[in-house]
């Protein structure tokens, strides 16, 4: 088939150039057909317009978006299209990026690694992808927890079901890194739901892969990977070792955040337990090879990392939501844009962001790191958009809709909160749940749904509970039970992780209303404006018994305890990356506070009884201490809720 499409351009180009000859003799032929040169095109970049078109993409994200530096590389027909180095590498010694030097790190995109050697022993019969994954490890099992065993393929597909964990992911200094084996043992996720039904990205489900590789090779992973695909690939300046080996040190790209109007250099970043998750380091050329390898069917010049039709099974789709959207091929995501069938991987680190992107059907390979915070979000999505629009740009016949033929049709049901699949469940983590939701709601005609969050949109139906982004390719779809009742909502770009329809008692809005009230009256106890007023309001009679002070002193200080406890939380929560190096000392102290409260809630508890048996105070003030007795045992039950009561890591 693939010299049958080579034959065909070089065919389409001969017919070209005598178009072009007879042109030149024949002044009323005007122009080469469209539909032909259109074919031209779709075939073969020119690698010259295509430097000239990066170039000006990259100038502008560098200067407008803060990047210091990025690597670039694009592959088509078996050979290196461009691989570029734009900006620096590091600012202070004046260092440029270099594509066949400098090493970025291209976070998650070190999975296709992972996955490319779990394929390479399942064709050699060592895995099975359809077997549980325990009989494979030799350290420790994963708990039963469901009837229906872990697979390869499961982990393949982020559907193992899995809750999410991020805490200890990170280590400040290399003394700090535990082997992958110690890693995984000794932080095994809850399993939350059964493996094979919903998607929720997960790096310890590809770490653990990457371990299922040390079990069976007798090798350790980064040898693994050395032995079986780098060298192959005559990637040599590639290395998944932390820390970096010395021949490879001093060509790292360092890692930058925008602080105070200028680039901060950051320390290289160590993943502690997770190598096979994320901490591939490579330049430009070294992808290109990796990317033409799995273009040419596993093939690169004279070395083959995987058999033919072991590739064209790991491109092929393995888990999808639902047919009319993108899903997981065998570690691949998939990815639809301007009609063309796409795979590829997205990785981020908290400095690193990249992406790459293969188009099998063009023997076309996309991928773009930058090392900087301000790469992160749209700028490495907008530019491998830009690409595919400039080369492969969707048909007008071919143009999305933006008008519903489903007019009147009810949306009400589909409105919600959806919060996301990839979240804790067991841990303080938990908390982050309340940041991980979108809200759905009908437009006033009930003709088009509006999606809330960082970026609000408008998404019009084409298909019973499909509905398209206006003026977009982008597709979600909603799932019904048995009932006819909502519980699912997918995105068609993200196929990695799904949402879940919340019930009113589950959502943010909810909890944040439960919160602000148990503040607002312990704020009454102890601060000056609110504390007047309630004074005003239970002003005492002249000839009523007044409670000794410390009645008043203790729940003043369970208030007060409780409140300093939400900022301290607040503020440690405000910086998430340093969980990533384990429980700070700070949050074990603010921790703590709710149980010093609890001690003073008992004599709260004491008191308010004796107020009512001594008739101390009036009725007003008694009910009152009743009411802060109450929102503070309301308090510790949000405090379990979300894990944050004890010491749950």
């Amino acid at each position: 088939m693939k010299k049958r499409i080579h034959y065909g351009v070089i065919g389409l180009s001969f017919l070209f150039t005598v178009f072009h000859c007879v042109q030149a003799q024949d002044p009323e032929i005007n122009q080469i057909p469209l539909e032909l040169e259109q074919l031209l095109i779709a075939h073969s970049i020119n690698p010259q317009d295509l430097e000239h078109f990066v170039d000006g993409i990259m100038a502008v994200h560098i200067a407008d978006r803060h990047i210091a530096g990025a690597s670039f590389a694009a592959v088509q027909n078996g050979k290196t299209l461009l691989a570029k180095g734009y900006g620096m590498g590091d600012v202070a010694k004046n260092r440029p990026v270099e594509s066949d030097k400098t090493l970025f790190r291209p976070g998650s995109i070190s999975k296709l690694f992972t996955w490319t050697a779990v394929m390479q022993l399942y064709e050699q019969g060592k895995i099975d992808l359809n077997t549980d994954v325990n009989q494979y490890l030799k350290g420790f099992q994963i708990p039963e927890t469901f009837p229906e065993p872990i697979t390869m393929a499961h982990l393949l597909s982020h559907t193992p079901g899995f809750e999410e964990k991020s805490v200890g992911m990170g280590a400040r200094k290399p003394e700090d890194l535990i082997s992958l084996e110690e890693f995984l043992q000794e932080n095994i996720p809850q399993r939350v739901r059964p493996p094979g039904q919903i998607t929720s990205y997960s790096n310890y489900g590809s770490s653990l892969a990457g371990y299922i590789v040390e079990c069976i090779s007798g090798l350790s992973f980064e040898e693994y990977i050395e032995n079986n695909i780098f060298e192959p690939l005559g990637m040599e300046h590639s290395t998944f070792r932390q820390p970096l080996p010395e021949h490879l040190a001093e060509d790292m790209s360092v890692g930058y955040k925008y602080e105070n109007g200028v680039l901060k250099a950051e320390e290289f970043e160590l993943l502690n337990g997770m190598a096979p998750a994320g901490a591939l380091s490579t330049t430009g050329e070294d992808i290109s090879k990796f990317m033409i390898a799995h273009l040419q069917k596993g093939q690169f010049n004279d070395a083959e990392i995987l058999r033919e039709e072991t590739a064209q099974l790991m491109h092929t789709t393995l888990f999808t939501h639902d047919p009319r959207l993108n899903g997981n091929a065998h570690g691949f995501w998939e990815w639809d844009y301007n009609s063309l069938h796409t795979i590829g991987h997205g990785g981020d680190t908290l400095l690193f962001h990249s992406y790459l992107v293969l188009v099998p059907e063009h023997d076309l390979g996309i991928y773009v790191s930058y090392n900087s915070v301000g790469g992160s979000g749209a700028s490495r999505v907008q530019l491998i958009e830009s690409i595919l629009d400039r080369y492969f740009p969707l048909p007008k016949e071919q143009t999305p809709k933006t008008a519903s033929d489903k007019e009147g049709k009810d949306l009400t049901k589909l409105t919600g909160i959806y919060r996301s699949t990839r979240v804790n469940h067991s841990s303080i983590e938990k908390i982050a749940r309340l940041f991980t939701t979108i809200e759905v709601n009908a437009t006033d005609d009930q003709r088009r749904l509006i999606s809330s969050g960082s970026n609000q949109s408008q998404w019009t139906q084409i298909d019973p509970l499909l509905f398209q982004k206006v003026r977009s390719q982008e597709k979600i779809l909603f799932r019904n039970n048995n009932e006819g009742q909502i519980t699912h909502l997918f995105l068609g770009d993200t196929p990695y992780f799904a949402f879940i329809k919340l019930k009113w008692h589950e959502t943010p809005l909810f909890h944040f209303f439960v919160l602000g009230l148990t503040v607002f009256i312990f704020l009454t106890t102890f601060s000056w404006p609110l504390g007047a007023l309630r004074r005003k309001i239970c002003h005492p009679l002249a000839d009523q018994p007044d409670a000794p002070k410390l009645f008043r002193l203790s729940a003043g200080i369970m208030s007060g305890l409780c409140v300093v406890f939400l900022i301290g939380l607040a503020s440690i929560l405000s910086r998430p990356e340093q969980m990533m190096y384990g429980i700070p000392f700070s949050l074990k102290i603010v921790l703590s506070l709710p149980f010093v409260a609890l001690v003073f809630g008992v004599g709260v508890l004491i008191f308010s009884a004796l107020v009512w048996i001594k008739n101390y105070w009036n009725w007003c003030s008694r009910l009152y201490y009743l009411l802060v007795l109450a929102c503070f045992v309301v308090f510790l039950w949000f405090l379990n809720y979300w894990n944050l009561l004890g010491f749950q890591f």
